[in-house]
């Protein structure tokens, strides 16, 4: 491949063997606007969005091998919020394994939401909002994190006023508001104005040297991933016209489930039970019965998850059992071929801390908000109902009967 992550680029003689035609037609689509070039660092060629010709390739196939959808709402939806890279996610161009280094949470959450204009963090009807919540907070205590933050963002439509500001900055405000309150559900106490990751870190692990700044990092570090499918959820629920708390009642009910943020309480089971000394017996025997690794692999990523690799190159400079940042990883990759993901990173911090199996669940669903958030922002603005076609595999439809009254 030319300059350029290889997803993201391919030069005319790739693109034109990925659509069986010849380097000239490849200019006649870029002329037609059909694929998108750009100059190549050194100028000397020309390089293919690699997006495009895969699009392109699709569009090219016999029908009978396409999804047939309707055109207003296409399974591949356009979005300026997260790239994803062999390097990780990209943050409206910025790097979040970069980002994870220094920026913090809320600083991070504006930047997906584009907010140019005042801080969303600054703005008024926190504590109004939780006035109206905190009884239902009461009466669902002892619940799962993520069942009560499903069912105050279920309820926070009725007690905000400004539920339905249809603004860019109003969908901002939202966002915030909500990030709060989930942290101050997660924390067990009322929401403030402290940035979240120092919430959370006085909540959990009082007094542990390096909490605050491991919070911070994996929050902002699963604050997006593209349309998975709690941010399509949600995406789909605000195309309908509701609100966005609603939105991320969908997204956080999506989220629950063992195959999407589910996964990560599996991941720390899976650490807890590790024999130290020994990690390649504990990853034989799944292996050897057939099941994954939990916490390892990612259909997006060749090669280790480069957010899991930040977070645990962070987690082995501030102490952490090197036999989980290092030993685990490396038996992981010479017995069963597979790297570690998100979720394994989250599994390491949550053990790291002292804290329950099912901390990475409510860490992904707080730093995720503030992608849901983004997501519904955007698809808002589209104005478009999303509403994809389904290819009927049932019997044929029958014909009338002759015999009827």
């Amino acid at each position: 491949m030319n300059d350029g992550p290889s997803a993201l680029y391919m030069t005319a003689q790739e693109a034109a063997a990925t659509l069986s035609v010849s380097p000239a037609t490849i200019y006649a689509y870029v002329s037609r606007g059909m694929i998108r070039s750009e100059a190549s660092s050194d100028g000397r060629a020309k390089r293919y969005r690699a997006d495009d010709v895969r699009a392109l390739k699709d569009r090219r196939a016999p029908p009978e091998a396409r999804l047939p959808i309707e055109s207003s709402s296409p399974l591949a939806l356009d979005s300026a919020i997260c790239l994803i890279t062999p390097d990780g996610p990209f943050y409206r161009g910025a790097s979040a394994v970069d980002l994870s280094a220094k920026a913090s949470f809320e600083h991070v959450a504006t930047l997906l939401w584009d907010s140019a204009d005042g801080d969303p963090f600054a703005e008024r009807g926190l504590e109004a909002l939780w006035a109206a919540l905190a009884g239902a907070a009461a009466a669902l205590e002892g619940r799962p994190f993520i069942d009560r933050a499903a069912a105050l963002m279920a309820l926070a439509a009725s007690g905000d006023p400004a539920a339905f500001n249809g603004t860019a900055a109003g969908g901002a405000a939202i966002g915030a508001r909500a990030v709060r309150i989930l942290a101050a559900l997660a924390a067990g106490r009322t929401p403030s104005r402290d940035p979240v990751h120092r919430t959370l870190a006085a909540a959990w692990a009082p007094g542990h040297r390096h909490a605050a700044d491991l919070i911070r990092r994996a929050l902002v570090l699963i604050a997006d991933h593209e349309l998975n499918a709690s941010t399509f959820a949600a995406r789909v629920a605000v195309s309908t016209g509701t609100s966005i708390y609603d939105a991320l009642a969908a997204a956080l009910a999506t989220l629950k489930g063992p195959r999407h943020g589910g996964a990560s309480a599996r991941a720390a089971r899976f650490v807890a039970q590790i024999d130290a000394d020994a990690p390649e017996r504990a990853i034989k025997d799944l292996r050897s019965g057939g099941e994954r690794l939990p916490g390892f692999g990612h259909p997006l990523y060749r090669a280790a998850d480069p957010r899991a690799v930040a977070l645990l190159k962070a987690l082995a400079a501030a102490g952490a059992d090197r036999r989980l940042t290092e030993g685990v990883v490396l038996a992981a990759h010479e017995i069963a071929g597979v790297d570690p993901n998100i979720d394994y990173a989250f599994a390491v911090l949550s053990h790291h801390l002292g804290l329950p199996p099912e901390t990475g669940l409510t860490l992904f669903a707080i730093g995720r908000t503030a992608g849901w958030t983004a997501h519904a922002i955007e698809q808002r603005a589209t104005g478009r109902l999303i509403r994809p076609r389904a290819r009927y595999t049932g019997p044929a439809p029958r014909a009338p009967s002759t015999n009827a009254p």
